[in-house]
């Protein structure tokens, strides 16, 4: 029978998103909902397992643990890519890697509920009145601002088009953007250094990579308004999170809301817990049921297709 470890499901819901019953019989599953940053402890948990599923990106899966799991058969991952996975390596070590659809919507539904929560104040709010008092801030609109999107791929096109119904300007920049691809878009193409000029509103949606890690630095934010928001709800090493906190300290921008961050989970002694004029979440921008289902039943039929022979949604 093959041991099958489903790692980090934060929520203990794993076992409830899907119909797990096609694999009885020749799979055991065990369930582990905390998450392990040390490759050692790590291999000493999954070494037996010939299955492991994996949520997202919050284990990275890099050459050196690979080659400490011999047993490792198959890999699933939510998503048809995963850049902590090295794929590649694990098609030399003979590990099959196997993938899902994702639904994009509920990350652009993140992002909208982090920058009206910091627009109209809504998480401080929420604490004065449960705190005793009554109407201590005051919001913002944003009909007539400016909406930045770095980044106009699947998601970005979604939130252009929200940020438009708000009826706010929108603008748009990514290294590989051009006005050509802007067009049908509510989204007008700027540079880089206009963006964060005239943007009241700045939100990322760009892939991890050596070309956009630290994209948005400290030259950035001495660029935006003292006003203006930052809000990343794709990968936290695209951002500076250094200068983003001696940012967000000197007031030199409005605020951010951040659901990714450089270590995940983030640590309980992290300036970003206590930084002043922030909405933070623990990269909840994927976790919907919907989502979730759409994973866990994935799991399941590419497992058992792959035990049978006949495998599906493969990656590399």
């Amino acid at each position: 029978m093959k041991r099958l470890a489903i790692i980090d499901d934060y929520q203990n819901v794993a076992l409830a998103m899907a119909d797990w019953s096609p694999l009885a019989g020749d799979v055991s599953i065990s369930v582990f909902n905390d998450h392990l940053n040390d490759e050692s402890a790590l291999v000493d948990r999954l070494r037996d397992f010939e299955i492991i599923c994996v949520m997202r990106e919050r284990t990275p899966f890099p050459e050196s643990l690979l080659k400490k799991l011999p047993n490792l058969e198959h890999l699933f991952t939510p998503g048809m890519t995963n850049a902590s996975i090295d794929v590649a390596a694990a098609g030399r070590q003979g590990v099959a890697v196997s993938g899902s659809p994702i639904l994009p919507s509920p990350t652009a539904e993140l992002t909208w509920g982090l920058i009206v929560a910091l627009a109209r104040r809504i998480t401080a709010e929420q604490r004065a009145l449960q705190s005793g008092d009554w109407q201590t801030t005051l919001g913002e609109g944003l009909h007539g601002k400016t909406l930045g999107i770095i980044g106009l791929g699947r998601l970005g096109r979604q939130v252009a088009r929200v940020g438009h119904a708000f009826g706010m300007t929108v603008i748009a920049w990514s290294p590989n953007l051009t006005p050509e691809r802007c067009e049908g878009t509510p989204a007008e193409y700027v540079q880089k250094e206009e963006l964060f000029r005239r943007s009241d509103v700045v939100t990322i949606h760009m892939r991890l990579a050596d070309s956009t890690r630290a994209l948005v630095s400290r030259l950035e934010f001495e660029l935006m308004k003292p006003s203006a928001y930052l809000i990343n709800t794709s990968r936290g090493p695209i951002v500076d999170e250094r200068a983003l906190v001696e940012a967000l300290e000197t007031g030199a921008i409005g605020g951010a809301g951040l659901d990714v961050f450089d270590v995940e989970p983030l640590p309980q002694d992290h300036p970003l817990r206590r930084t002043p004029n922030t909405v933070i979440t623990p990269h909840v921008g994927f976790v919907t049921v919907e989502n979730y289902r759409i994973f866990f039943r994935a799991a399941v039929e590419n497992i058992r297709a792959w035990l049978d022979g006949t495998p599906i949604n493969t990656l590399g």
